[in-house]
């Protein structure tokens, strides 16, 4: 077995158990309603995470507009089982197909921005998703998608959770997630190396779309509804900062950063006056002394190495 399997094994069967254990507790009601509401939120919340930072972390772009396509699909869901009386996998499948169709339709025009102009792009095209569902009469306008199922539960949430991750960490780990890098360290050398820059930020742009809508699409199906105040700007705003806070270019800094904040906010419930203060000084603290993330562009493996090799030395 070489080594890659070999990993693979041991995240499988690492993501299994920590299923079983999970659902185990909830089962008994060991873990509380409020708590399995968390869990489920952090799955939610990991999946959009991740996908962001295949787009800001592995591509090196700036893209502020993921609530515009988590959006998309919680409404394209929506639709499939209200209105239309489809199996909650289909909508899942159109939630995501239609997410990453919209990204690869956008991406193709503004992926020729970089930088801010990239950032000020997406996050129009965030408000204009958001505008154009404002002013839809069929899926509920200003009020909102009501009488969503609720069909999101622990086991759908954690085994998306699981396969996102596990689709884009060996996105990353191929010839084509190598391809991404180069784009992210120097686009003008790797163009230079025969690598179509143009084509690799098309299409993490779509993936990382395409998840977006998975997360959407849990998301509705969990509250039983879609509004449009549920995707502004501030959604967009806390997911990077879930992908900051974790480190940019680090898949499991995504799932960390994902956990600790939504776990933060939860424990600051009780005290809604003092969250949201003790929220950024927090993010600022990280900011001033740790500005690349908690574990900046290394992925929580290599770092277990590292401590392992330094206790042999």
């Amino acid at each position: 077995m070489n080594k890659v399997r070999k990993y693979d094994f041991l995240l499988l069967a690492f993501g299994a158990s920590v299923f079983l254990l999970l659902h185990a507790l909830m089962e008994t009601e060991i873990i509380g309603a409020f708590w399995q509401l968390n869990i489920i939120l952090a799955c939610i919340n990991i999946i959009l995470a991740a996908s962001l930072n295949l787009i800001n972390g592995f591509t090196g772009q700036f893209s502020i507009g993921h609530a515009g396509f988590m959006a998309i699909g919680a409404y394209v869901s929506a639709i499939m089982t209200v209105k239309q009386g489809l199996p909650f996998a289909i909508a899942i499948i159109a939630a995501f197909a239609a997410a990453a169709a919209l990204g690869f339709l956008i991406g193709v025009p503004t992926l020729r921005l970089s930088g801010d102009y990239l950032a000020i792009a997406t996050l129009g095209l965030s408000e204009i998703i958001r505008v154009c569902i404002l002013n839809t009469p069929y899926i509920g306008g200003a009020s909102g998608f009501m009488g969503i199922p609720h069909l999101t539960n622990f086991p759908w949430a954690f085994g998306l959770m699981f396969l996102t991750v596990y689709l884009i960490k060996n996105i990353v780990n191929s010839a084509h997630g190598r391809a991404l890098i180069a784009v992210r360290e120097n686009e003008i050398a790797a163009e230079t190396m025969g690598i179509d820059a143009a084509k690799y930020k098309t299409l993490a742009f779509t993936i990382g779309a395409g998840f977006a809508g998975l997360g959407g699409a849990l998301f509705s199906h969990y509250f039983y509804l879609a509004h449009p105040s549920s995707f502004t700007f501030m959604r967009s705003f806390d997911i990077l900062t879930m992908v900051v806070l974790g480190g940019l270019g680090s898949l499991s800094g995504s799932i960390i950063g994902a956990i600790i904040l939504v776990f933060v906010s939860a424990a600051l419930s009780d005290f809604p006056e003092w969250r949201m203060i003790i929220y950024a000084v927090t993010l600022i603290a990280l900011m001033i002394f740790r500005p690349q993330g908690l574990l900046g562009n290394k992925e929580l493996s290599e770092k277990m190495l590292g401590l392992l090799r330094k206790k042999e030395a």
